[in-house]
C-alpha cells in the first residue's frame, strides 16, 4: 500500500483546489513535510473591489470581508468529559493577521484577555468549519447626502465563486428589501425583481436559495436574467424567516416577536423550525433537533453539535436581538443574545445561562496553555 507522503504533487495540487478556506489548507499541509511543501499556504482570494455604481454615476468602492466561524478544541488525545471546545469566528482582512469577531454579530473583541496568546497555530488544535459568513464593506466613507444612493444592501450575503477565484456570483438583499445579485465583471447591483421582498438567503449544495416573509422559498439559478423556481410554498404565522444548514439538511426557522408599544415588535418571543421536503415543495415542521444547536447570527446562520460543547444540551437556539437592541457594548458578548429551548419552549438572555455562555466567552483555559503536552 502507497504511503500518503509519497501521494503525486499533481493530485495534492488538484484536491487542494477544490478546498475553500484557509483552515482547510492548514490541515491538508499539516499531514506530513511533503505536503506542506508542496501544497500551497493559502486559497484563491476574495475579489478585492466592486466598482459598483448608483443612479447618479459616482463609483463605489465595496470590498468582501470574510468571516469563518470554527469550532476549536483540544486534539483527541487530550479530551476530557469536562473540557468543551469553544466556539470562534475568525476575520482576516489583512494578511497573516487575525481578528476574533464575536459568533453572532459584527462587533469586534478588541480587548482580549491580557494572556491570551498572540499567535494561533491552528495545526495544534481540532479545528472544524461550521461556516462562513461575507460582509460588504465601504472602503471609504460615503459623501454626506447620498446615504441612499451608497446603502446598496442592508443585510446578509450569499457568495459563490469557481475554484481559481476568477469568477464570482453574489446574493445580497437590497436597501428597497428586494433580493438582489452582482456578477464578476458587473458595475451595478441587479435587483431581482421576481422576488420583491426576501427575508433570508443561503448559498446550500452548490445552490442559491432564497425565501420572503411568508416562508414562499425559491432556488436562484444564475443567468441573464436569474431565473427563479419555487422550491417551497408558504407557511402560516411567524414575523421573520431564517435559512439554516443543519447536518446536509436546509431548515427554515420562523421567529415570533411580541408587539410592543403602537405594535412595532420588541423581541422575539418564540421559534418553530421547519425541514426543506424538495419532493413535495414544503416545509415539515421539526419538533426536535436532537443533539443539534442552531445559530442566527446578524449576517450568517449556521449549527454545531451539542455535546462538542460542555455543559450544553441540544434542541436550542442561539439568537440575536440586536436589531432591536443594538449593541453598543462592543466587548459584552452577550448583548442582544438569547437562548431558546425547542422542547419546553423556555427563552432567555444568554447571560442567565452561565455553561450556554461558555460556548461564546470567555476563552477556555486551555487557549492559554503554551504547551498542550502539559494538560
Amino acid at each position: 500500500m502507497a504511503r500518503w507522503s509519497q501521494l503525486p504533487k499533481d493530485l495534492l495540487l488538484l484536491i487542494a483546489q477544490r478546498l475553500n478556506t484557509h483552515f482547510d489548507l492548514l490541515c491538508l499541509r499539516s499531514v506530513c513535510s511533503s505536503w506542506h511543501a508542496c501544497v500551497p499556504s493559502r486559497p484563491h482570494p476574495l475579489p478585492s473591489r466592486f466598482p459598483i455604481l448608483p443612479t447618479n454615476g459616482t463609483s463605489w468602492g465595496l470590498y468582501l470581508s470574510r468571516r469563518t466561524i470554527l469550532c476549536l478544541g483540544l486534539p483527541e488525545s487530550h479530551c476530557q468529559p469536562t473540557i468543551g471546545s469553544w466556539l470562534i469566528k475568525v476575520e482576516e482582512d489583512v494578511p497573516d493577521m487575525a481578528h476574533l469577531v464575536n459568533p453572532l454579530s459584527t462587533f469586534q473583541f478588541k480587548h482580549l484577555p491580557p494572556n491570551f496568546p498572540k499567535t494561533f497555530d491552528f495545526s495544534r488544535f481540532r479545528v472544524s468549519e461550521l461556516g462562513q459568513e461575507y460582509v460588504l464593506q465601504y472602503m471609504n466613507h460615503r459623501p454626506s447626502g447620498e446615504a441612499d444612493e451608497g446603502s446598496l444592501h442592508k443585510g446578509k450575503v450569499a457568495f459563490s465563486s469557481t475554484s481559481n477565484g476568477e469568477d464570482f456570483v453574489m446574493l445580497t438583499i437590497h436597501v428597497s428589501g428586494k433580493l438582489a445579485m452582482f456578477r464578476h465583471g458587473n458595475k451595478r447591483l441587479k435587483t431581482i425583481d421576481d422576488m420583491p421582498s426576501c427575508d433570508d438567503l443561503i448559498f446550500f449544495n452548490g445552490e442559491f436559495y432564497a425565501v420572503d416573509n411568508t416562508g414562499r422559498t425559491v432556488v436562484v439559478a444564475i443567468g441573464s436574467p436569474p431565473v427563479l423556481s419555487l422550491i417551497a410554498d408558504s407557511v402560516i404565522g411567524g414575523n421573520k424567516k431564517s435559512l439554516v444548514e443543519s447536518n446536509g439538511e436546509l431548515l427554515m426557522v420562523n421567529t415570533y416577536f411580541d408587539q410592543g408599544i403602537h405594535g412595532i415588535m420588541n423581541r422575539a418571543v418564540r421559534f418553530k423550525v421547519f425541514k426543506l421536503n424538495q419532493i413535495g415543495h414544503m416545509w415539515v415542521e421539526v419538533e426536535n433537533l436532537g443533539d443539534r444547536i442552531l445559530f442566527l447570527g446578524e449576517k450568517s446562520t449556521f449549527s454545531a453539535v451539542a455535546s462538542e460543547f460542555c455543559g450544553c444540551e441540544g434542541n436550542c437556539i442561539y439568537y440575536t436581538n440586536s436589531f432591536f437592541f443594538p449593541n453598543d457594548q462592543e466587548d459584552d458578548a452577550y448583548t442582544g443574545i438569547g437562548i431558546f429551548n425547542l422542547e419546553n419552549g423556555n427563552l432567555g438572555p444568554l447571560s442567565s445561562f452561565p455553561n450556554y455562555s461558555k460556548v461564546i466567552w470567555s476563552p477556555p483555559a486551555w487557549v492559554y496553555i503554551d504547551n498542550i503536552g502539559d494538560i
